[in-house]
């Protein structure tokens, strides 16, 4: 990173802003030292509505999303230039051509760092499409201007570690049959790099330094494609001193993942164990705990086990709901929400539902500020539900606690993370 004036800095910030030609989105978190802005975080993107093309600002506050549309000339410039008038500590944007990284520092300088973005070649042309690459329709429209507009990835199709995985082949293209899996990654690492961004700025999270690497552990971490990926992205592509660990109870995976490692030279900076994700031990206290698509109560276990570290980050993603589902099948549903679970499928979908919203609040009960979002499309993986939960160690109020109780008793749920950290929320 490079240092600059402040002023100068948000001034090309502006610029970027302002552009609905090549934004794609634009992300402002943290605060300067001694101020707190008026929105925890703020997101920006250009979409084409109806009304034409508007400037999409989300901002968010400690309950809730408020999401506002703005037209692009005097409007965007004065969102815009309201935005930057806030004492965010961090501000990341993203272009078709190049990510740009603004952190303020203590001393209300700005710390600049611009790489190239890498070609997003995920999406092959089909049906209206006349030629590859040329980026227009047969209307002539431009695709990549959708509600749902295409991106640049974080970590290129031909990065060692996409081709070490299976997910790219040996020339470097992402395979047809693993495009759903490379977005779900590059998802992911925005979920990742956005809320590990707000925790730098923050103080949340310390700083790591080479003789003291951020420490990552991946509990349940499977074929580890997101373990991986996350860390070529933290280390290879931000540039932060990383040690990455990975818990798995198969011993063929943690075998598998570890000759990857070995393969890709990076052994010392990543390695896996095996053992169980409850009882999982570590030499130091992780700084972020993932944990990726753990199925059903093994979450839970995730999460009691961050929870019992302190870790200042966690990211899970949840796989299967079966626990509180089953427990829905046994119990009389009370009036009068048997609209609810008469359907089979419905009691389902609402049983995974009322699991993450539970978990949310309990981690809540333990000093996590919590965000439950969709982190990858639906249509490419039903595994899209990301808790982020960032250590406040802030007590909770009698309310909060009153709510979850009730929806405990309302529903005569027995949840596993209450029950794994039942002394904690005593």
């Amino acid at each position: 990173m490079a240092a600059e004036p402040l002023l100068r800095a948000l001034t090309r910030m502006r610029g970027l802003l302002l552009d609905d030609q090549q934004l794609v989105r634009a992300v402002a978190s943290g605060r300067q030292k001694g101020q707190t802005p008026r929105w925890r975080r703020v997101e920006l993107r250009y979409v084409d509505l109806k009304a034409g093309r508007r400037l999409q600002v989300t901002a968010y506050d400690d309950t809730q999303a408020h999401t506002s549309n703005h037209e692009p000339g005097d409007a965007a410039k004065a969102a815009v230039d309201d935005l930057l008038d806030l004492p965010f500590g961090n501000w990341h944007v993203e272009t078709l051509t190049e990510t740009h990284q603004l952190r303020v520092t203590k001393r209300l300088e700005a710390m600049v760092h611009t790489q190239a973005s890498g070609p997003d070649r995920l999406d092959q042309p089909g049906p209206g499409l006349d030629r590859p690459g040329s980026g227009l329709d047969q209307s002539g429209e431009d695709p990549a201007r959708e509600h749902d507009r295409r991106k640049p990835r974080l970590l290129p199709e031909d990065a060692p570690v996409l081709v070490a995985l299976g997910i790219s082949d040996a020339d470097g293209r992402v395979k047809p049959s693993r495009q759903a899996k490379y977005r779900q990654v590059d998802e992911f690492l925005r979920s990742l790099t956005s809320v590990v961004d707000e925790a730098l700025a923050s103080g949340r999270l310390r700083t790591p330094t080479a003789e003291e690497p951020l420490r990552v552990v991946d509990l349940g971490c499977g074929n580890a494609y997101l373990t991986f990926a996350a860390h070529a992205y933290l280390e290879g592509v931000r540039g932060l001193p990383v040690r990455v660990v990975g818990i798995d109870r198969q011993p063929q995976l943690v075998a598998r993942n570890n000759e990857i490692a070995r393969d890709l030279g990076i052994e010392e900076r990543i390695s896996f164990s095996p053992g169980d994700i409850g009882t999982a031990e570590l030499d130091e206290r992780p700084d972020v705990v993932l944990a990726l698509h753990a199925c059903d109560t093994a979450t839970d276990d995730a999460l009691a086990r961050a929870v019992t570290w302190e870790a200042p980050l966690v990211l899970a993603a949840p796989c299967c709901h079966h626990d509180i589902a089953a427990q829905l099948r046994r119990t009389p549903t009370p009036a009068p929400y048997s609209l609810l679970t008469r359907s089979g499928i419905l009691r389902e979908r609402f049983a995974d539902t009322l699991t993450d919203a539970v978990r949310a609040s309990v981690l809540r009960q333990v000093g996590y500020r919590v965000d439950v979002t969709d982190f990858v499309d639906s249509r490419h993986t039903p595994r899209n539900t990301l808790l982020r939960a960032v250590r406040t160690g802030a007590a909770p109020s009698p309310d909060a606690r009153r709510e979850l109780d009730d929806v405990v008793s309302t529903w005569g749920i027995h949840p596993q993370l209450a029950e794994l950290l039942r002394d904690r929320l005593a």
